[in-house]
């Protein structure tokens, strides 16, 4: 079992050196991680910045009220506060999906407007239980014995928001009842969220599940689950990370090419993995392909050439390797550039606002981004490599290019928008939430196609464990 009362040790693998936006709501689980971390900082950290936030959500009558008890506690004890509202419509289905990604989106612009690189969010072990049970009932099978479904790690202990912001979870070993024994010590209140046992929702139910079970069966089950899962989900990525750097290379911008070894792997599970890593970045998909699909693929690879499509891109098996492309179906349609863009869910596309200003917009003579296009890419000059040309080009046509007036200026021959605009790499997969189980495997796949490196880990902390 768990700890009973609150435990600071993990607190103490954090570096807080450059500050910490902490996450509350106003419920016991952050506040209680509110007055925890303000103690630890006031002992081992004085000089630490730290930053309470709470996102108004605005989808109750109380919740102004409740952001507004927040603000005074804060108050109280010294601890600069800001409450943030989530303005706009609000989706009739996937409600709470979409208040997680908003939540999520509002603390990192407020951390990063404040110069500071780090979340702080009061997630518990009985969360951690709820959220492994949640997985375990959508599992669908697909994962074989040997690999279970990797969501069944549950919330990682540290998680990279949008290759920018870390999101620390120290209270992940401690229950919801020894954090609300530590509140009232301190005559500290809370609020009741009454959508935390709303039945319409999913977690609800299964937060009442957990409650019924008085021996604590089902919860220690699913913490253990959470445990073995990620220490497993994070060996696999190593092992998979090691074949990405000895069998992959990029012999061009958005070519990923594996030597034949790639194929004849003893480790067939890490391979699998890693092909499954690499289709989703090489497609630009958030989600990895179906284990058993990329599982027949990789088996396809072992037997004989042939020529396939799984998460949006192109497998092209060859005596001279296994290369991967993006296809040329549902490429994004020509559209300006804004500040940030990510096109296609590949490439980080990005406008210097201090550079000199150029028109992104549709009229005579401006500036727009579309892909290259295959009758462009057949004019472009191909370097000497150890992959087809025509392959090279099908990879080209696929890029993203400026175009004006019907003409396609390159970016290093047109000197206003190369001083204007940037393009870099994404991680697909990893682009919006990188847990640190996957973090050697996503470093992998970043070096091989020249994404920027991930911020370092806030914390020494690695594993689920």
């Amino acid at each position: 079992m768990l700890d009973t009362e609150p435990d600071l040790s993990a607190f103490s693998q954090i570096d807080f050196t450059n500050g910490a936006v902490a996450a509350v709501s106003g419920g016991s689980d952050s506040t209680a991680l509110l007055l925890l971390l303000k103690a630890h900082l006031d002992r081992s950290a004085p000089t630490a910045r730290l930053l309470a936030v709470t996102i108004d959500h605005g989808l109750r009558p109380d919740s102004a009220t409740e952001a507004r008890a927040v603000a005074t506690l804060c108050a109280g004890r010294g601890i600069a506060h800001r409450t943030i509202g989530w303005s706009g419509a609000k989706p009739s289905t996937g409600l709470p999906a979409a208040a997680r990604e908003a939540r999520y989106r509002l603390l990192a612009e407020v951390a990063q407007s404040q110069g500071i690189g780090l979340i702080v969010a009061g997630h518990t072990a009985d969360d951690q239980a709820e959220t492994v049970l949640m997985r375990a009932a959508r599992n669908d099978g697909h994962e074989p014995a040997e690999m279970p479904g990797r969501g069944l790690a549950g919330m990682a202990p540290a998680t990279l928001y949008d290759w920018r912001i870390w999101i620390a979870r120290p209270l992940l070993g401690v229950r919801r009842a020894a954090l609300r024994a530590f509140l009232r010590r301190e005559h500290v209140g809370w609020v009741e969220d009454p959508t935390n046992t709303d039945a319409h929702f999913e977690r609800p139910r299964i937060r009442a599940m957990l409650g019924e079970d008085k021996e604590g069966q089902s919860f220690a089950e699913a913490i253990g689950m959470a445990r073995r899962v990620a220490s497993e989900r994070e060996q696999l990525g190593r092992r998979a990370a090691s074949l990405v750097g000895e069998f992959a290379s990029q012999p061009a911008k958005g070519l990923i090419r594996l030597d034949p070894g790639f194929a004849k792997a003893e480790d067939g599970l890490a391979a699998v993995y890693a092909l499954r890593v690499l289709l989703a970045a090489t497609g630009g998909v958030s989600f990895l392909p179906d284990h058993a699909r990329s599982e027949a693929l990789f088996q396809q690879m072992r037997a004989a050439p042939l020529c396939a499509t799984l998460s949006r891109t192109v497998v092209d098996i060859r005596r001279a390797g296994i290369f991967l492309h993006r296809e040329w179906r549902d490429l994004p349609s020509a559209a300006p550039v804004t500040a940030t863009t990510l096109w296609d869910g590949r490439r980080r596309i990005t406008q210097d606002v201090k550079a000199e200003a150029i028109t992104l917009d549709d009229s005579s003579g401006a500036l727009l981004i579309a892909p290259l296009g295959k009758a462009a890419a057949a004019n472009r000059p191909i370097a000497e490599n150890d992959a087809p040309a025509s392959l090279v080009r099908a990879a080209q046509a696929a890029e993203p290019a400026l175009w004006r007036g019907g003409e396609c200026p390159d970016f290093a021959g047109d000197q206003t928008a190369a001083a204007a605009i940037t393009v870099s790499p994404v991680v697909a997969p990893f682009a919006r939430f990188l847990p640190c189980f996957d973090l050697d495997l996503a470093g992998s796949v970043a070096r091989l196609i020249g994404a920027p490196p991930a911020p370092a880990l806030p914390s020494s902390r690695h594993s689920g464990g």
